[in-house]
């Protein structure tokens, strides 16, 4: 199949263009034109990815689980599962206080632009510090408690409350699992069905891909440019140290730490991992959201990967969810460099209260847009620094955003090669990768072929 019509390559040349197109929108004012007419197309994209969210976590879940048949075996992945998460993510802790405490970012802000900066945003801080301040305020096992919804399809039609989604889904997974096979079939025949139809409506929306990265991408650019283009260049010359230092330790985990883990648990190659999350990586990057990448993510990881559903539909709806290496480090970065800004030195104990509170905060950041904005802020506060700092960071949020996003799918994809290969299910990679089948048509043939032939719950 020719470059140009592999899905992954054409989401890269969106990228390009909606580039080109948002820096030539700012410096010819059409932001007004480009929110009304261009950025709808990437809220519609964006959309239709967060409206199969919920039930391919649903579906995906309770089927995997009940297809173990076995509690043991549930409690061996997913004890696997959740120890990898808390070891990358406070390796990305410690990775990000080492690189801002070498580099110093915020000796390099001038004091002019920090307080042009707190002005700026001045509003947009103080609605942060409210949702901080009432999370700040629950007691210590109030997160426990939000867990556990009081009414399941309030918890489903908002995805802020994907954890709750998971919890629902282990909990119906286990009970199917207990029960009688005969009593548990019709439920997770219905499951099963449900999860084929969600993965058939993937690779429908991804069709849709590279036009809606385009506008994500336009509109992302005009709206940090507005009508004076010329200020971008000043914000990212005036916090390019701190975005540096940022993009430095996204680096090392994905292009180090990963395929460090990746060669030493699994025989998957470089050559097949990076290649076969490529897709996932580029949406994951225009979306900037971890939950609305999973449907993608989980293709990838089943097709191109060779991971088993099994192992697919347990491991990446939790890592969406509780796996948050790229934020996680975002926020070790962005705490040291505000206070470090602020002429405020941290102590040892304080950089060690940031990686506690931030492992303890990635469990339960949403996996929506700017969420680890609001998890940052409780961070500043409990190492006693002034929580308007944001305002330093929020001006080139959304680029890191995007950054930090890629970096946790990637994080899922490879825990996920590395359970499988632990449980014996990562097998050889199908070799239909789901780009080419995207753009070879086998989705209008309406048989299921543009999915994995998924087995029933009788096969597994």
């Amino acid at each position: 199949m020719p470059w140009y019509k592999q899905l992954h390559w054409q989401i890269i040349l969106a990228l390009v263009l909606g580039l080109v197109y948002g820096i030539i929108a700012a410096m010819q004012g059409w932001v007004t034109f480009t929110s009304n007419w261009i950025a709808p197309f990437g809220d519609i994209f964006l959309n239709l990815l967060m409206l199969i969210a919920i039930p391919l976590i649903l579906a995906s879940l309770i089927t995997g689980i009940a297809s173990l048949a076995d509690v043991k075996k549930l409690s061996r992945i997913g004890g696997k599962t959740i120890a990898i998460y808390l070891v990358t993510t406070t390796i990305a802790l410690v990775i990000g206080l080492t690189i801002v405490n070498i580099m110093q970012p915020g000796s390099f802000v001038p004091p002019e632009m920090r307080q042009q900066l707190e002005q700026t945003y001045a509003g947009e801080v103080g609605e942060r510090q409210d949702l901080a301040q009432d999370a700040a305020e629950r007691g210590p096992l109030q997160p426990l408690v939000d867990i556990v919804p009081r009414n399941f399809f309030g918890a489903a039609s908002d995805n802020g409350n994907m954890l709750q989604v998971v919890f629902v889904a282990f909990l119906m997974g286990i009970g199917l699992m207990l029960i009688p096979r005969k009593k548990a079939e019709p439920l997770i025949q219905f499951f099963d069905s449900l999860n084929e139809l969600v993965i058939k409506l993937v690779g429908i929306i991804m069709l849709t891909a590279p036009i809606g990265v385009f506008a994500l991408i336009a509109d992302t650019i005009t709206a940090i440019a507005g009508d004076q283009p010329g200020q971008v260049m000043e914000l990212l010359g005036a916090l390019g140290f701190y975005m540096l230092a940022v993009a430095i330790g996204l680096a090392i985990m994905v292009f180090l730490v990963y395929p460090a883990i990746l060669q030493l648990f699994t025989p998957r190659s470089l050559k097949t991992f990076f290649p076969g999350i490529a897709p996932a990586q580029l949406v994951a990057f225009s979306t900037s959201s971890s939950g609305a990448t999973l449907p993608v993510t989980m293709e990838c990881a089943e097709k191109n990967l060779g991971v088993s559903e099994e192992v697919s539909s347990f491991v990446l709806p939790l890592g969406a969810t509780i796996n948050m290496d790229g934020t996680a480090l975002y926020q070790a970065v962005a705490a040291v460099f505000i206070a470090q800004t602020l002429g405020m030195d941290l102590t040892i104990s304080a950089q060690l209260s940031i990686v506690f509170i931030a492992v303890l905060a990635s469990i339960g950041t949403a996996a929506v847009p700017s969420a680890g904005i609001v998890m940052l802020v409780i961070i500043l506060e409990s190492i006693a620094v002034p929580a308007a700092g944001i305002a330093l960071i929020l001006g080139v949020d959304r680029p890191l955003d995007m950054l930090r996003t890629m970096n946790n799918v990637t994080g899922d994809a490879m825990v996920a090669c590395v359970v499988a290969e632990s449980e014996g299910q990562l097998h050889q990679p199908s070799g239909d990768r789901l780009s080419e089948e995207l753009m070879e048509g086998d989705l209008a043939e309406g048989n299921g072929s543009a999915a994995t032939e998924r087995k029933t719950p009788e096969a597994r």
